[in-house]
């Protein structure tokens, strides 16, 4: 891997892992954009590179790269490489929020399945929120 990818760690992905090893690929790099780690115009590492460097077949990664791609959090150039979209941290964002409202969603749901009042549900709101400081 070239110096210019050295900073370029998703962490390690695992079969053993929750979620397919593309959707971790996926997953992870989305992350480091809405976290502002990979910023607009950042090179990623080439498919074969990032497969060596996370253990996983090209395909793997190319499965991945293809996906968030679609999404507009990347972009390719023949010859030149694959980059971080001008826009990809805000799409990143974007489904970022996504899945925290689905989750609050399920949260708010079991809540309420367990009998849980509007007020006692905000207040545990509160105790998670400052958990989080």
């Amino acid at each position: 891997m070239t110096s210019a990818h050295k900073h370029f760690l998703i962490g390690p992905i695992s079969a053993a892992a929750e979620g397919a090893l593309y959707q971790q690929i996926v997953d992870r790099i989305k992350r480091e954009i809405a976290e502002g780690r990979l910023s607009p115009g950042t090179a990623l590492p080439s498919f074969r590179q990032l497969a060596e460097v996370l253990l996983v077949s090209v395909i793997t990664v190319k499965r991945a790269y293809e996906e968030l791609e679609r999404e507009g959090i990347i972009f390719r150039r023949q010859g030149l490489g694959t980059f971080v979209a001008e826009r990809g941290h805000d799409r990143s964002r974007e489904t970022k929020l996504a899945a925290a409202r689905n989750l609050l969603r399920e949260g708010f749901r079991e809540a309420a399945e367990a009998g849980l009042p509007p007020h006692e549900l905000a207040e545990l709101a509160r105790e998670i929120l400052k958990e989080k400081k």
